[in-house]
């Protein structure tokens, strides 16, 4: 059963922006760290390991190679992206500044290696990410998890492709009890912010512990999740195939735990002042989403067929980002990528697209122009295993 809240009643921000690829999504096995080796974290690490955005980063000396930008928001070039460093509109030879990705294909980079992805775009984009969520979701599942029986390292959750550990840092403080995170992503790089910036108290004060866990999310077993009491997701279901919401789904299914999955694209954009190629722009971006196989906008319905069909009660709530004059660079960078995302999938909109660009931009440097970025936010209920309720 899919329960869809209506828009407005939720707490909304802003926009959007992915980039997580399937790939990038991880499941169990791999390299593994805990933030408590690393003796720091919590409240403003975050902020302190990823600077200002202005430069390299503290963790760029983890990295080979400089700021490249392709991908999008969460940390991946399959969904809206932010422009490549040292290009102009769209990826030709300019001045534009690269937010995104860290590491272009090199002469010894292996083909499967994973891309990494500047944690100044995912530093940007958090505080639009937080306010966007649906926290209207957050009672059923706290009643939800009040039922589960006590564990001695309270709460596990699995935050699946985590990126920097953004769900973590927003869920983490708005759920009472101890809590072990376990956070999945292919990028080692992203992980160690995770593990940096990670929260240290739950809302009643309790102990927040984490884990990293490097790996696919073809390996996202049931055995992976035993004694899961949630999974987490954010950005993710978009860039999902058919196939790998499956997997999702038969995972948490099979380990009877709930799911929280944030902040997958509707396939909607409202912009203030209209401008007569915003429809055309917004068809072509979302092709573009749908590319290769990927569910795109169609990934939140989708998604809920596949829980439902597991036994789970499924409830949608809108999530979207909204934008203005605050969040003008957010704006400048999401609109960036989503128009070269469009030219991408469908290049005789270059042009046009071009002179469009100018002119939005213009607009939000002056402080005219509003943006709603839409989102659904999702969450299964799984039925639970070994008895309770």
């Amino acid at each position: 059963m899919l329960d869809r809240g209506s828009e407005g009643s939720s707490a909304q921000a802003v926009g959007d922006g992915h980039g997580r690829s399937p790939a990038d999504a991880v499941g169990d096995g791999g390299d593994r760290f805990s933030a408590e080796a690393l003796g720091h974290g919590g409240e403003g690490a975050f902020d302190e390991a990823v600077g200002d955005g202005h430069g390299r980063s503290s963790a760029d000396a983890h990295a080979d190679g400089d700021a490249h930008a392709d991908g999008d928001a969460h940390s991946d070039s399959k969904g809206p992206w932010a422009p490549a460093a040292g290009t102009g509109r769209h990826g030709r030879a300019g001045v534009d500044r690269g937010t995104v990705r860290l590491r272009e294909a090199s002469a010894g980079a292996r083909s499967d290696d994973p891309p990494r992805y500047a944690p100044e775009w995912l530093r940007l984009r958090e505080p639009a990410d937080a306010a966007a969520r649906a926290r209207d979701l957050l009672d059923p599942l706290r009643i939800r998890l009040a039922n589960l029986p006590g564990r001695a390292d309270g709460l596990v959750v699995h935050d699946v492709g985590c990126g920097t550990g953004s769900m973590g840092r927003w869920l983490a403080p708005l759920l009472d009890g101890a809590q072990h995170w376990v956070l999945h992503d292919r990028d080692p790089y992203l992980l160690h912010f995770a593990a940096v910036a990670a929260p240290r108290t739950a809302a009643d004060g309790s102990r927040v512990t984490v884990e990293t866990r490097r790996g696919d999310l073809a390996r996202l077993t049931p055995d992976a999740l035993t004694g899961a009491a949630l999974v987490t997701a954010s950005a993710l279901l978009d860039v999902l195939t058919t196939e790998e919401v499956g997997t999702l789904a038969a995972a948490c299914a099979a380990a009877g735990c709930p799911a929280l999955l944030t902040l997958s694209v509707a396939g909607r954009v409202d912009l203030t002042p209209a401008h007569p190629l915003d429809a055309e722009i917004t068809e072509a971006f979302n092709a573009h989403q749908r590319r290769a196989g990927m569910l795109g906008p169609d990934a939140v319905d989708a998604a809920a067929e596949v829980f439902a069909g597991h036994g789970a009660t499924v409830r949608a709530h809108p999530s979207p980002w909204r934008l203005g004059p605050d969040e003008a660079e957010l704006t400048e960078q999401w609109l960036r990528g989503w128009v070269g995302a469009a030219v991408d999938q469908r290049p005789e909109l270059r042009e046009r697209a071009d002179r469009y660009l100018d002119e939005r931009l213009a607009d939000c440097a002056a402080g005219e122009l509003r943006v709603v970025v839409h989102h659904t936010d999702l969450l299964a209920l799984c039925r639970p295993t070994g008895g309770a309720p």
